[in-house]
């Protein structure tokens, strides 16, 4: 979710590169730097921290006003946010710089080539590997965009890469696979951003491309060619929307916007996680295999939205690594003086790094001798500092108050985690883990079929916008999904909404069902433990009591068509992974129902983004 500005025209790049990142710093960042072309040498500026920081030193240290130059904002993956890890990297010879947004997963064995060959590398990131190798490049004598198209041939991943020539002052050049790339055309200048809030105040045109593309822009023009040379065109479009909605990519609120990002960062968080060999690899584990063979207890400890996630965990870690599972409120962890001890894992989930109960939580594990692994979505944040290894979810910024992305990347996590203890432990064969790998490898293509229905669910949302009350069922993987809706209509409907497992029904539940009352029912794929009819008897029983059941279940299900009012189908996945299409439409009815209630979606009231006091 890194911003990226680039820049060829007549006006002074700095400006307008400066202003096209501060444009995009709603997208999250933890660093910013700037390259431009002078006179045939790259000049470059880039400082850990927000963007004033690098604007402070510009303001002292002034650079040159020409006319080619690209910027970068980071949030980090490879390596902390330092200056040195900050964007734009360079060449050994200073003749490129580069910048980058994703994750290039063979970055290990590149780098190892060239140091072999006697590259020092002055960075901790996979981006620094790109901009040597297009140096390489370009000193066989070819022009940077085939030097570009060369590179990318021989990276795996998934990214934007947008680079300059110290000796081809008019040219930019960028690529793009499975990344953000859009291109601003204007009237003797040409633009590039990570979306059109870069440069919607000078030009409401645009030009999108297809994946594994290759752009330059000129003064005079932008020229489109794939990774193996043959020439392809964009497609323009004109943009009508004002910069508060270009930053929103044309939704109305951030949270909404966040929930469509989804098949993107679910695909961010799975990148760079299986080796050559096929083995499971999570960079920042820390923690050695006879660590985690050693584990004989886990303790996940979480709050919120987060909580739910590691309720998931708890099945999936269980049912594949065989090792028992608490999940536990943060906020109560201290207080009931835990069992704890070295072979002991503690799970801290937190999307911030910084909620305080969480943090609190695992310095006491930490104090008991128990070791403590962290699933986080902000490098360097506190938790994982404290933390003896950490899973990072590559989500990009979530600005939205309620979590939504922030979910479902804690969720694949969590899955990674548990495949690489069964991994570690040997309690599932390689075949399998590779299996369930790649049932994950297919979430993004599933999670966006079911926001291609989103039109269905909204039009769900605006008939129950008199509701007072709305009730969750679900049952295994399914019961953490019904309280995680029920949470988001809390957050940002301020509706009483409660999760419940199905199987609770008749202990209590089951007398607020009252005529017509909306119950929203996780229906379990088929063919696991009898989980699939046990549920379709809860909705029998409450459909009987009048309330009118809104039933989520997979393609195919006819069994539970008789019993449902509404029915909204689902991708066929495996019941541990339901969770991560599951919960995807009741993201969307809370938003909309929110929306409709005219509430302010992304700032519900009470709440803030990170809790920082106990």
């Amino acid at each position: 979710m890194c911003g990226i500005v680039g820049y060829v025209g007549a006006k002074p790049a700095e400006g307008v590169v400066i202003e096209g990142l501060r444009r995009l710093e709603y997208r999250g960042y933890d660093s910013a730097g700037i390259a431009l072309v002078d006179a045939g040498s790259i000049v470059s500026d880039k400082r850990a921290g927000k963007l004033a920081n690098l604007e402070k030193a510009i303001a002292e240290s002034p650079l040159p006003q020409v006319t080619t130059g690209i910027g970068h904002t980071r949030w980090a993956t490879h390596g902390p946010p330092t200056d040195r890890n900050a964007h734009p990297h360079l060449g050994r010879t200073r003749r490129v710089a580069l910048v980058h947004n994703g994750i290039i997963e063979n970055f290990a064995e590149l780098r190892g080539r060239l140091e072999s060959e006697g590259v020092e590398m002055a960075s901790d990131t996979d981006t620094e590997v790109a901009a040597h190798l297009l140096e390489e490049q370009l000193e066989t004598g070819v022009d940077l965009t085939v030097a570009m198209q060369n590179v990318c041939r021989g990276l795996h991943g998934a990214f934007t890469l947008v680079a300059v020539d110290a000796q081809d002052p008019d040219r930019v050049v960028a690529a793009r696979r499975n990344s953000p790339l859009v291109v601003g055309i204007g009237e003797g200048e040409n633009f590039l951003g990570s979306d059109v809030a870069a440069f919607i105040e000078h030009t409401r045109e645009a030009m999108e491309l297809d994946q594994d593309q290759v752009v330059t822009i000129t003064r005079d023009g932008v020229s489109v060619s794939g990774f193996d040379g043959t020439p392809a065109e964009g497609r323009r479009y004109h943009v009508d929307w004002d910069l508060s909605a270009a930053e929103k990519d044309g939704h109305d609120w951030f949270m909404r916007k966040e929930i469509f990002e989804q098949p993107r960062a679910v695909a961010d968080s799975l990148l760079g996680r299986r080796g050559a060999d096929g083995l499971l690899q999570l960079d920042e584990m820390r923690l050695s295999d006879q660590d985690l063979r050693d584990i004989d207890k886990i303790i996940i400890i979480a709050a919120g939205t987060s909580f739910y996630a590691g309720m998931v965990a708890k099945y999936a870690i269980e049912h594949w690594c065989r090792i028992p599972v608490e999940v536990e409120l943060a906020s109560e962890f201290r207080y009931r003086d835990p069992i704890l001890t070295s072979s002991t894992l503690v799970v801290a989930i937190s999307q911030s790094g910084e909620t305080a109960d969480t943090l609190q939580a695992i310095r006491h594990a930490r104090e008991q001798r128990s070791k403590v692994l962290s699933i986080c979505n902000t490098n360097g944040s506190t938790i994982p500092r404290e933390s003896d290894g950490v899973i990072y979810t590559h989500a990009g910024p979530e600005i939205g108050v309620a979590s939504t992305k922030g979910f479902l990347t804690q969720l694949v996590a969590c899955y990674l985690l548990a495949l690489y203890l069964a991994q570690v432990k040997g309690t599932r064969y390689g075949d399998e883990i590779s299996q369930v790998m790649d049932q994950l490898d297919r979430m993004p293509a599933h999670v966006q079929t079911v926001l291609d229905k989103s039109e269905e669910v909204y039009g769900l949302a605006r008939d129950h916008v008199g509701s007072r009350s709305v009730l969750f069922l679900g049952r295994h993987a399914g019961y953490p999904v019904a309280l995680e809706g029920a949470l988001k209509l809390k957050e940002i409907a301020y509706l009483h909404a409660e999760g419940f497992a199905a199987g609770e029904l008749k202990h209590g539940p089951i007398a607020l069902v009252e005529d017509g009352l909306p119950i929203l029912c996780i229906v379990p794929p088929r063919g696991r433990d009898q989980l699939h009819d046990k549920m379709i008897s809860g909705i029998q029983e409450v459909r009987a009591r009048g309330a009118r059941t809104l039933c989520l279940a997979e393609e195919g299900d006819t069994a539970i068509e008789p019993y449902a009012d509404v029915l909204i189908t689902l991708p066929r996945v495996p019941v541990l992974l339901q969770p991560l299409v599951a919960v995807v439409p009741l993201q969307l009815f809370a938003c909309e129902l929110a929306t409709q209630l005219g509430h302010d979606v992304d700032q519900p009231r009470n709440l803030a983004k990170s809790v920082t006091v106990e």
